[in-house]
């Protein structure tokens, strides 16, 4: 009949184990918190996130398998050496017509290419 009069409010155990109860909850949000991060290691997923989007410090994470690459902005205008290829005209029924310029243009031709969207 000892353990009937036992208090336990003064057994340190009982502490200890609400502390360790604590801590098993904090580990759980934080294992589910991982789980449902885009860019989770563990996931097949391919995956692109754009911070800052059109910013000076615009930065683009591209996760391709287990690969991930990621790419951050200078804050400049994008130049480059090319040319114009040609010219891109979306048509009322949603279908895209583009035409070429220059010396790859063929006189009466124009490539039709559907949009998906």
């Amino acid at each position: 009949m000892r353990f009937l009069d036992d208090d336990d409010d003064l057994n340190p155990i009982t502490t200890a184990v609400n502390l360790v109860d604590v801590f098993l909850v904090v580990i759980a949000a934080l294992i589910i918190s991982i789980a449902q991060n885009p860019l989770n290691p563990f996931s097949s997923e391919n995956v692109t996130v754009i911070k800052n989007e059109g910013q000076a410090n615009m930065e683009i994470i591209v996760k391709q398998g287990n690969e991930i690459k990621q790419f951050k902005s200078q804050g400049e205008t994008g130049s480059g050496n090319g040319a114009k290829a040609g010219t891109a005209y979306k048509m009322k029924d949603g279908s895209m017509v583009y035409v070429p310029q220059g010396d790859s243009a063929v006189k009466g031709k124009a490539e039709v290419k559907q949009n998906n969207e």
